[in-house]
This record gives C-alpha cells, structure tokens and sequence, in this order.
C-alpha cells in the first residue's frame, strides 16, 4: 500500500469526513481517492480555522484535519496553528516536509522542529513501514488530555513507499480520567458551606458536554454562572442563574457577584490571565477544576484543586453533595439580585442597542440581530477587536456550543473559518461570524470559499471605515497620514464572488436585511450583509 493511502485509511477509519488544505500536498488525492471530502482554501489560516471548528461544534468527536505544502504552505500555515494551540483545539496537521536529505539543512523550514512549541507533538515520518504507529501516537494525543494540534510531517520524497499490508491500524481509544475522591469531598465541603458562591465555566466544559452537570450543580447550589469566553454556551444565559459571559467587555452581575464572592469555583477554564479574560478579584477561595495539572497555579492561586474531565469532576461532586445539600436551595433571591444588577446596566446600554443613528451603531446592529435569528439553532462566532467586545457581553447562548468563542491570542479573521467549518460540522445550524473590516483584510478572500465550496454561512460585517479601536493609540499617525483609514466595498465583493452581498446603512432596514440573508442561506447561498457602521469605540468594562 503506498503512503499516501495508507494515511488516507488510516484517518478514514479515525472517522475523519473532511480535509480543509492547500496544495500541493499529495494527501489531497489521497484522501479524495478515499472518499473524504477535501475543501480548498485560499489561505492556509483559514483552512486550519475550519479544522479547527469541526473538532469544537462535535466536542473532539470528530477531528478536523488540514494539509499543506512544504516551505511556504507550512510557513504560512504557523498562526492558524498557534491559535488552535492557545485555544486548545485538536487539529490533526498534516505538512509535507523537505526530503529527508535536505529536510535539515538552513534554511529550509522543518514544520517539525518549528512547531514543536506550538503543538502538543510534532513527528516526522522517516519510514514508511513506521506510519501506523506514528499515527497510533498523534491520535492518542488528539482523543486524550487537554487538546491542541498535533502535527506529522510528511516528506516529499516518501510518497511512492510503501507500507507493509495489510494495514496495522485501529482507531485508539479516548480515555478520561477523574479527580482525587479526598479533594472531591474537600471541595463538596467548602461549595456546600460558601455563602456567595460563583461558579466560573471555561472550555473544558464543552470538550466533556458537561452541560447537564453544569446546570445541575448551579441549581443545587443556588450559585450563580459566569464563562470565559471559549465556556460561553456551556450554560443557557436566558436560565434564572446566568451571569452574562466576560471578557474584556464585560456584563455588569459578573463583575458584581465575582467581587462578592467568598468561593470562585472554576470548571474546565485555565484561568489564563488575559487581557480578553475575567479578571478574578483577590479574597475568595479557589476551587480549581481542570483537565491539565499545568495549570493550577498558573496565573491564579488555587485553594483546592480537582484534576480531571470535567463531567466526571461534575458527578464526583454532585454525589458527593447529596448528603451535603439533599434538596436545591432557593435561588430566588440570587435570581433577583442577578436582574437587579443586569436591568440598569441594560437601561445604561440601551440607548446604543436601540440606537436609530446612522451610520449605524454597531450595537443596534447585533442587538437586531440577536432578536432576529432562532438562536437554539444558530452557531455564532466574533473576531478579534471591536466585534468580540460589542457581541459577547449583550448575546445570550441558550444551547450547547452555540457561540464559539476565544480570546487567549486574538488574530484576525479568524471567525471566518470557525463558521465556515461550524457549517461543515452542523449544516442544519444557521452559522455565522461577525467581524469588522479589518478582519476582513485579511481572511476575506475565502468569502469565495464559501461560494466555491458550497458554504452558506451569514457573514455580517461592520464597516466603520476605520480601525477604530487603534484611534487613540495612533493619534498622529492618523493626523498626519491617515493611517487608520481602511475601507472597500465589501458587499460589493460577495457578489462578485457569487455569493449574495448586501450593504445596509438605514436602521429599518437592519432586521428585513438579516431575513433576506437567512433566506439566501437556507437556499444553499453564502450571505455577506456589509453594515455601514459609525465608530463606536464605547465597551462594557467595569
């Protein structure tokens, strides 16, 4: 069997359904030859995006999977993998490599030895007849601990060898494990006897589909839910209990009921110290939950840490809570306090959400937005800047993974991919990504992707003609050389593209605008709607 096949079957029989590349990487016909679906980008970022949101929207039950060319493919393909590397995402990437004479020798760029730091392996092929076994290995890491990309390179001079048949592969298993019970009934302990207590959900919440516990322990406890923005959907934000999710921009009860806190309880976050993060006060305890023991310790000081998936951690505690606290304690008062702090801070944003202006306010934007789509069956996702902090804080996810997001590195346009692949994933959702137009520089070229692939996303752009949120730190470069000026004609290009493009610049037009869109999608259409917004650099930082 030659290697290319072999690699081919190998990640058929790992359930593997699509491979997002670019060429030339052999893999390609490979793959295709094996009934797995190969998508072409024009940007190996983008390709490793999407990758990256079919291992998110199935929780690691599928992984994503891209390829690319050796020297400027891997180089090219660096950011997209370091994102899904601080976001903790399985991607299985796939490089081709220099042949194996030349593969060390200055300056040709060795995907092994460069990205090493950025995925949790990285391995060349050497040997065909080694090929199940380093593929044994690579899944193992991708199915087992905390995610992240895991990388086999794949020489050129490799593709007519061949592996021994048949084949010595079988798909490896996906294992868990759980938490100390000693900890489990130290923490059940502090949780039951907490006053104010807070619990804080990251991503690991997701990875496990913990929901269900989730939910249970808040109700139990009468506690009070906030997210990290990669946790954001693990809890429905319409649910009595819900804080809001925070990031930079933050809703006024996360900041009110964490600083009030006597415990902070932290299921399936890193608690990483970001910028794009919550801030945790100094004061109460820290019940540290999570799946990698690296990061206990990390940025913030535990009192108490519990290692291991999160639903089993969650189950631990619940059983070990009946006893502790046999009935659900009222969550009444909690529930009014949480609307007491969120009704006037809502009154004091209003005025932007309801904004009738033009140009428009970006917030009156996603707000009608919000109220327009069917958000049990919609998948959204921000970009970096301005949309992420004017989104995250006002939408509310009502379901499971309905709301991708991120934050630890920021790069721009990286919502583009995480919808395109979200569609690959679930075509059944409405998936969208919300960016600006700087983020649109750089990724916007793969709206024909969408076209060319039969991708119909919504994507909604807002267009102040500006990097806005750079103003007052490029005061006189801007001044003097209008450097923070950017602009196109965006919808313009959608169309050109093939797909449908819509520019709104009337606030009653908004909603009508964002029905036409989903209407296109539902007929198989990708949709940019282009809103011509004003330069709203106002965000919810308390």
């Amino acid at each position: 069997m030659k290697l290319g096949d072999a690699i081919a079957e190998i990640m058929k029989r790992e359930g593997i359904e699509i491979l997002t590349g670019y060429p030339v990487n052999h893999l390609i016909e490979h793959a295709a030859a094996a009934n797995i679906r190969p998508v072409m980008v024009r940007q190996e970022r983008i390709g490793l995006h999407m990758a990256d949101a079919i291992s998110r929207v199935t929780s690691g039950r599928k992984i994503g999977a891209f390829c690319m060319q050796h020297g400027p493919g891997s180089e090219n393909a660096y950011g997209g993998v370091a994102q899904a590397y601080g976001e903790s995402v399985p991607i299985l990437v796939l490089p081709m490599g220099y042949a194996r004479r030349i593969a060390h020798i200055d300056p040709n760029f060795n995907s092994t030895i460069a990205m090493r730091g950025i995925t949790k392996s990285a391995e060349p092929i050497v040997l065909a007849a080694e090929v199940p076994n380093i593929f044994r290995r690579a899944f193992t890491r991708l199915k087992n601990g905390r995610g992240g990309p895991v990388l086999v390179e794949i020489p050129t001079d490799m593709w007519n060898e061949e592996v021994p048949e048949p084949l010595d592969y079988i798909p490896v298993m996906a294992t868990r494990y759980g938490p100390d019970p000693a900890e489990v009934k130290r923490a059940a302990a502090l949780l039951a006897a907490a006053k104010r207590p807070v619990i804080y959900a990251g991503t690991g919440v997701h990875w496990a589909e913990a929901w269900p516990q989730l939910k249970a322990l808040a109700e139990l406890l009468a506690a009070p839910v906030t997210t990290s923005l990669g946790g954001k959907s693990s809890f429905n934000e319409d649910h009595p209990l819900s804080l809001g999710s925070g990031g930079l921009a933050i809703p006024q009860p996360v900041r009110h009921f964490l600083d009030k806190a006597d415990l902070i309880f932290g299921i399936g976050c890193s608690f990483t110290e970001t910028n794009f993060g919550v801030k945790m006060p100094k004061g109460p305890k820290i019940i540290h939950a999570t799946l990698d023991p690296m990061h206990l310790n990390k940025d913030v000081r535990a009192d108490l840490g519990l290692i291991g998936d999160a639903a089993l951690t969650l189950d631990a505690l619940l059983a070990e809570l009946a006893s502790l606290v046999p009935a659900p304690r009222d969550a009444a008062p909690v529930a009014a306090e949480i609307q007491a702090q969120r009704e006037p801070w809502l009154a004091q944003w209003m005025p932007k959400l309801a904004s009738q202006d033009a140009p428009l306010n970006p917030y009156r934007v996603l707000w009608d937005l919000q109220h327009t789509v069917d958000r049990d069956n919609t998948i959204i996702t921000h970009d970096a800047g301005s949309p992420r902090d004017q989104l995250s804080p006002f939408w509310r996810a009502t379901t499971p993974l309905s709301y991708l997001g991120w934050g630890k590195t920021t790069q721009l346009g990286y919502g583009l991919g995480l919808a395109m692949g979200a569609k690959l994933a679930a075509p059944d959702k409405l998936c969208i990504n919300v960016w600006g137009d700087a983020a649109i520089g750089f990724t916007g070229m793969d709206f024909e992707t969408c076209v060319r692939e039969r991708i119909p996303i919504m994507s909604i752009l807002l267009n102040n003609f500006s990097m806005a949120i750079e103003l007052k730190v490029m005061p006189v470069s801007t001044e003097k050389y209008r450097s923070t000026d950017i602009s196109g004609d965006y919808a313009a290009m959608a169309r050109a593209f093939g797909g449908y493009g819509e520019r709104v610049t009337d606030p009653a037009e908004i909603i009508p605008a964002i029905r036409r869109g989903i209407e296109k999608t539902q007929a198989g259409i990708p949709v940019l709607l282009e809103f011509i917004t004003s330069k709203e650099t106002a965000v919810s930082r308390l």
